[in-house]
């Protein structure tokens, strides 16, 4: 970490060669040419496609088909937006009408774009075994953590990825349908940690943007890929000191919203037959605010993707949080915990078996001082409670297990049957502040990994078994598997 000394010392003599080191991408000669695709679970029948752009489209649109020669239906939007020291613009359209578990093809209508295709998403209830891959704390890469070389054709890759965690998830586009991956995207904030960036931290955060969605194109413009936020989506700088040097266009969550602000879905209407359940989802997505929490059912599956950044008390990066970020709040007074405890409960374990829920800061982690205490205040007992059976965080920047655990003890059933959360943290994807060692371990720590980038999968494998599998990204070697049983013969948890 720079000093302030150092820093101030240091601008003059950076001063000629600052904003020469940006490394923009290439803007194309047709600015309608789409740039930074994703996708994302939108409905039961839904899927949302976004994408970026070098202009402001007045109407932005996409043709879908079951078949690459035949793009019989279309779908468009009026939305496309851009904030104060962006070059792009985000635009999304809706893609509804969708028969589950099919590949379809699209093409984002412009002057310059391909078809590509995708895997709808299952209905609830589906007990077809699927996987899903966590990817978590993910940085842009390249020569010295920078590259500007644009992608190619989905899911090939730029060959300094190769070796990657983008590279890992090319190598294996056919054995997951989903990613999940909150928080912590890019690492434009770390613009300062290249020197010669010190006096273009606009300049060089753009660019580290648009180069991560860049490299990612390919797998989230191919798999279905869901966000929620991290602290590194707080603002263009952790760094008190260089604070004043973030634009006020880059602060408080800023490109996050506008990349994802309209392609996360809100929770679903329940699949259950149970009247209250579905009163309790009718609340639930009432209360839901995507990107930030939001909830969504694939197959057996109920995920929740929840925010530890901002919106509940001491949350790190909220109004006066520990973190200095000033950020949020993003709604009104307890509406995310009145939201999780409402989406939780309305889950029908006859309907989605699987009830995981996402975040970005971990309560459970090890190493000194990882744990996000405010995050367990908030958010343990009602885990505990609705009987979450999966807790998937990063922001520490390795790979680790736990046995299920609850206020600090493992549940005695283990991995058979227990009443407390298993807990994963599955931040090692890989970013420019490299990995983390494990360090102290608790009692109840089952794995730990931090000598690579590495990412997790999670294979829902019937109604009672899910799997968990740790793998090394630039071998594709399996580092850890584990499975949790589950006999999940209540139909509704309340512990």
């Amino acid at each position: 970490m720079v000093g302030s000394t150092t820093l101030v010392k240091a601008l003059p003599f950076l001063a000629a060669s600052a904003i020469a080191s940006v490394n923009y991408p290439t803007i194309p000669s047709d600015l309608t040419t789409p740039f930074q695709q994703r996708l994302a679970v939108y409905g039961a029948n839904a899927v949302s496609v976004g994408w970026n752009t070098y202009e402001q489209l007045n109407k932005s649109c996409v043709a879908y088909g079951t078949s690459a020669d035949s793009l019989t239906s279309s779908a468009c939007s009026t939305t496309s937006s851009t904030y104060a020291t962006s070059r792009t613009w985000s635009n999304y359209a809706v893609l509804t009408g969708l028969t589950p578990a099919t590949t379809y093809y699209y093409k984002i209508v412009s002057g310059n774009s391909s078809v590509d295709h995708f895997l709808s998403p299952r209905t609830p209830g589906d007990k077809t075994a699927f996987s899903m891959d966590v990817v978590i704390d993910l940085g842009v890469y390249g020569k010295d953590g920078y590259t500007t070389s644009k992608r190619d054709t989905a899911p090939v890759v730029e060959p300094e990825l190769n070796h990657t965690t983008i590279g890992a998830l090319a190598r294996t586009i056919d054995d997951y349908e989903i990613v999940i991956h909150p928080g912590d995207f890019a690492y434009a904030d770390d613009w300062y940690l290249k020197f010669s960036n010190l006096l273009s931290g606009k300049e060089a955060y753009q660019a580290i943007l648009e180069q991560f969605y860049d490299q990612l194109a390919p797998i989230a413009g191919r798999k279905l890929y869901m966000a929620s936020p991290g602290n590194h989506e707080a603002d263009c700088s952790e760094i008190p000191y260089l604070l004043e040097l973030c634009p006020q266009g880059q602060k408080n969550f800023t490109d996050f919203m506008h990349r994802f602000e309209n392609t996360m879905p809100k929770t679903f209407a329940s699949s259950s037959s149970n009247t209250t359940a579905q009163s309790l989802a009718t609340q639930a997505r009432s209360l839901s605010n995507p990107p930030f929490w939001y909830s969504f059912e694939y197959g057996m599956a109920h995920i929740v993707m929840i925010d530890t950044e901002t919106d509940f008390p001491d949350a790190p990066d909220g109004t006066d949080g520990s973190a200095k970020l000033d950020s949020g709040p993003f709604g009104t007074t307890n509406q995310q915990i009145d939201f999780l405890k409402a989406d939780l409960a309305s889950v029908d374990r006859s309907v989605t078996p699987w009830l995981i829920v996402a975040g970005h800061r971990p309560w459970y982690s090890t190493g000194t001082d990882n744990g996000c205490s405010a995050c367990q205040t908030a958010f343990e007992d009602i885990f505990y409670k609705y009987g979450v059976d999966l807790g998937v965080f990063g922001h520490v920047h390795n790979s680790q297990r736990f046995a299920p655990v609850y206020n600090g003890t493992a549940d005695p059933n283990g991995m058979n049957d227990p009443k407390a959360p298993m807990y994963i943290v599955a931040g090692g994807a890989g970013n420019i502040e490299g990995v983390d060692s494990p360090g102290t371990e608790p009692s109840y720590t089952e794995f730990a990994y931090g000598s690579d980038y590495s990412y997790a999968t999670i294979r829902f494998v019937d109604e009672q078994n899910l799997q968990v599998d740790f793998y090394q990204s630039s071998t594709g070697t399996l580092l850890d598997s584990s499975t949790l049983y589950k006999s999940h013969t209540s139909q509704f948890v309340q512990q």
